[in-house]
């Protein structure tokens, strides 16, 4: 899932950035255009190293590939222990997942276990929902996110507790949906774990299982897998005002989630875009491929893959880790983009499209400052709300003073900008669940790349709070 939580200030700062062309990049860039040339793999390796050294991301996994071939495959910067990150470093690559169980899904449905169109209930025992509409759910509608699964109706953070796939269905039965199954598309990681329920089911295998028997392993995946018991994923960093934080991935992260469990290399992901892209070992026929990537007639969202364009894309974000991958079916082109940190800033979507840009002979844009300048600017507000909190509190006294004969109303009037902060804070989860269409956010989940938002907005109601208080206290003492 690509869920950079403030979006819009992201954006509104990135807007505020310079577009330029980085160097060694710019002029790799100049000559394929020229010559319409495949971009070599040091033309790759220096943008990259370019785009490291400007984002000042800890860490940098990258595959491109072409046809049936791998052009470049590399790592740069380091893991959370320190040691070096290469291709062959694994990361969890979040909901980049989907696009993984939406292929373990296809080749039961071709091997003739599981039905596309037929409802789910029909075929996963223990399938249950309070809502009778969930009935009518298909398979289709999970893998296109049409199923009315939304978590505004469903308590997905209890389902966090959940120890199998099997225990996370059951936990689904007092839900109820959020509009009839296939009239609308909304994005909930519900429908591909319950998708991976389904290929357990149907496979009799767990869903790590079925995955590294008929997904990895064909492609020659060998250190991929959807359990942390068979692929150790390194710590992965957040960025708090600049710094790079080591930190444990949030736990309740169900081991086999189909929503976003894959754990994988910048390696093992040149296999699997070379056969996305139709080329090497192929996992389904031609007609299941195009299905998957094909939009549902209610939204562009396909199976695990988004039509933008003549690229299809997914991007994923956890709490530590953030990835993006896609292919260019036009061009025969497929990039994979891995990180080792997360923050407010999800620079791995821009660093596929510089990519892109490079196989197309057109210059990448530069990508260094925004998330830099973000928490700079937020570390400003911290500070700043710090200072004028001190000031509230010494000059209390003087307030109440001026105060002291007005009206109770009057009085009252004058602490409601100062305890606003508070009340927002209050409901900070709330108001960051809208900015993100009603997904489910947690206040843990805000301390991990939302940390620096997160002090900010602390600060800034602790020190409204903490003047109010004052004011309060000595205009009480003015008074008597």
């Amino acid at each position: 899932m690509r869920i950079t939580l403030i979006g819009a200030v992201v954006v509104a700062v990135a807007l505020c950035g310079s577009v330029g062309v980085t160097g060694q990049a710019a002029q790799a860039a100049q000559a394929a255009q020229a010559t319409h040339a495949e971009p070599t793999s040091a033309a790759i390796d220096d943008y990259l190293r370019e785009v490291l050294h400007d984002t000042g991301l800890p860490g940098l996994s990258v595959v491109v590939t072409h046809d049936d071939r791998v052009v470049h495959a590399a790592g740069y910067g380091e893991s959370s222990d320190g040691t070096p990150v290469t291709a062959d470093t694994p990361m969890r690559i979040a909901s980049v997942s989907k696009s993984f169980t939406a292929m373990a899904v296809m080749t039961l449905v071709e091997d003739g276990r599981i039905a596309l169109d037929r409802p789910v209930a029909d075929q996963l025992p223990g399938f249950t929902m309070a809502d009778p509409r969930a009935g009518a759910v298909t398979v289709r509608h999970l893998l296109n996110q049409t199923s009315g699964f939304s978590d505004t109706t469903i308590d997905v953070t209890a389902l966090e507790s959940a120890t199998s796939l099997a225990e996370y269905t059951s936990g689904l039965a007092p839900g109820t949906l959020a509009a009839d199954p296939g009239t609308h598309y909304e994005y909930c990681n519900v429908n591909y774990d319950l998708a991976a329920r389904l290929v357990e089911v149907a496979s009799g295998r767990s869903f790590d299982e079925y995955l590294r028997e008929r997904v990895f392993r064909p492609l020659g995946m060998t250190r991929s897998a959807a359990s942390a018991r068979v692929v150790q994923p390194a710590d992965g960093y957040n960025s708090v005002f600049g710094a790079w934080i080591s930190r444990p991935e949030l736990p309740g992260f169900l081991d086999s989630s189909g929503g976003g469990g894959v754990i994988t290399t910048a390696a093992d992901m040149g296999r699997w875009l070379i056969s996305q892209n139709g080329d090497g070992v192929q996992l389904v026929s031609p007609e299941g491929l195009r299905t998957m990537h094909t939009s549902s007639t209610v939204d562009e969202y396909a199976m695990g893959w988004i039509p933008e364009g003549g690229t299809l894309l997914h991007s994923g974000n956890l709490f530590t880790y953030t990835a993006v991958q896609g292919i260019v079916p036009g061009t025969g082109y497929g990039f994979a983009v891995l990180a080792n940190s997360a923050s407010l800033q999800d620079d791995t979507y821009d660093v596929l499209n510089g990519l892109i840009a490079l196989s197309e002979g057109r210059q990448p844009e530069s990508l260094g400052g925004t998330r830099q300048l973000l928490e700079l600017g937020l570390g400003l507000v911290t500070v700043a709300a710090v200072a004028l909190g001190v000031l509230g509190v010494r000059r209390s006294a003087r307030w109440a003073r001026r105060r002291a004969g007005a009206s109770p109303w009057r009085v009252g009037v004058r602490f409601v900008p100062l305890l606003l902060p508070a009340v927002a804070f209050t409901a900070y989860p709330d108001l960051i669940s809208v900015l993100t269409n009603g997904r489910t956010v947690t206040w843990e989940q805000l301390t991990y790349f939302a940390a620096p938002l997160t002090i900010a907005a602390l600060v800034v109601a602790l020190a409204g709070v903490a003047t109010a208080v004052a004011r309060l206290l000595r205009l009480r003492t003015t008074v008597h």
